[in-house]
């Protein structure tokens, strides 16, 4: 019998080898897997808890909209001329009434004087007409006139006195035409915009605006509400909003109106609120966000919405995790109403419950957890 070369014993020893380290790093991977279906590979995660209370809730919508003037007037002229004068600049306040601007009024004072003259003329002749008339009746009553000649005075009574009410009417609209040359404030406010300047030609009621006006004592705030929501709510309702122009402050307005139809893009309800701004520290077009205090209710179960791993507004319905001894459970709740940091809880939890509110984002069902803090409800 042969004796094995020393080659091919290197080759067996090689195969040998190879064969062993296999089975060993196939029976490592196999308890580790095994260690990792009885559940104890994962180390416990630290997490933060809020415990589920019953407290009062105040009802509220929460809402952004841009404030608006409620009054705010685009002056044109009525009148085509030429502008002689402009008394005011922009940004300065103005009452109701006060001149902005005169046109040229050469033509309307000429118009005018031509108006009271004719009517002059016609208030002389219909007091001659009255007189012939007067004179007429006196002579029939000696026998002196027929009745045709008292009708013919009459009826050239009535044509004068016809006449003078045609010139006044004449000389009225002379007159208001020659008042308009003043171009007058509307509305109490400031002037925003001012559009002419002298020599200017403006155009009876043209597209130019001569002057904007804007009265920032009353602002108007347009909001919409969902319509899940629009049952709650009603004209009169308090809004509390803030800009971020005056942080730290809040302001208060009242519903004013309704759209009583849905807008067809959104199906949101607009409303409108009305905000008194007497110190007018508020400027047009600034951007409000608010709530609408819909009511209070007591004994409400609440969590910090922080608790929350997901959440349907619409269907008001959310998944978190809730701590049973040392292990995370998964859970679905129905909500109710938000308010602030915390939300209402309808179903699916009870008064004491634990809920994580961090560290829930990398927890599975089931899994161990230590309670690092608890956290105040509403943090």
């Amino acid at each position: 019998m042969n004796k094995p070369s020393s080659s091919r014993l290197a080759v067996l020893t090689f195969r040998l080898v190879v064969l062993t380290l296999t089975v060993a790093v196939a029976g490592c991977a196999g308890g580790a897997g095994a260690k990792d279906d009885k559940g104890g590979g994962r180390p416990p995660v630290a997490v933060e808890v809020a415990t589920a209370t019953p407290a009062d809730l105040v009802a509220a919508i929460d809402v952004v909209g841009t404030l608006q003037p409620k009054s705010a007037v685009a002056v044109k002229a009525e009148s085509t001329a030429i502008i002689a004068e402009v008394y005011v600049t922009e940004w300065v306040k103005v009452t109701r009434g006060a001149p902005l601007a005169r046109l040229d009024t050469r033509e309307t004072e000429a118009v005018r004087a031509a108006a009271r003259a004719a009517t002059m003329q016609a208030e002389v002749a219909e007091r001659r007409a009255e007189r012939e008339m007067e004179r007429t009746r006196q002579l029939k009553g000696y026998g002196l006139a027929t009745q045709q000649m008292l009708d013919d005075a009459v009826s050239v009574r009535d044509a004068a006195t016809a006449t003078t009410q045609a010139a006044r009417a004449q000389a009225s609209v002379a007159e208001t035409q020659f008042d308009k040359a003043i171009i007058r404030a509307p509305i109490t406010g400031t002037v925003a915009f001012r559009g002419v300047s002298v020599g200017d030609r403006v155009e009876n009621m043209g597209d130019g605006v001569l002057f904007r006006i804007v009265d920032l004592s009353v602002l108007q705030l347009t909001v919409t509400v969902p319509s899940s929501r629009s049952a709650e709510i009603a004209l009169g309702q308090p809004l509390a909003f803030c800009v971020d122009s005056l942080p730290g402050r809040t302001f208060t307005g009242r519903i004013e109106h309704l759209n009583p139809s849905l807008e067809a893009g959104s199906r949101a309800v607009m409303i409108q609120v009305e905000v008194q701004n007497p110190s007018e520290e508020l400027r047009a077009g600034l951007f409000a966000k608010g709530q609408i205090r819909t009511g209070e209710r007591t004994g409400v179960l609440q969590i910090p919405r922080t608790a929350l791993l997901s959440w349907d507004a619409t269907a008001r319905v959310g998944q978190l995790f809730v701590v049973d001894g040392d292990l995370a459970r998964r859970r679905e709740i129905s909500t109710g109403n938000l308010s602030g940091d915390l939300i209402e809880v309808r179903t699916g939890l009870a008064a004491g419950d634990r809920v994580i509110t961090r560290g829930g984002f990398v927890l599975r069902d089931g899994d161990h957890v230590v309670v690092s803090s608890s956290q105040p409800q509403g943090a």
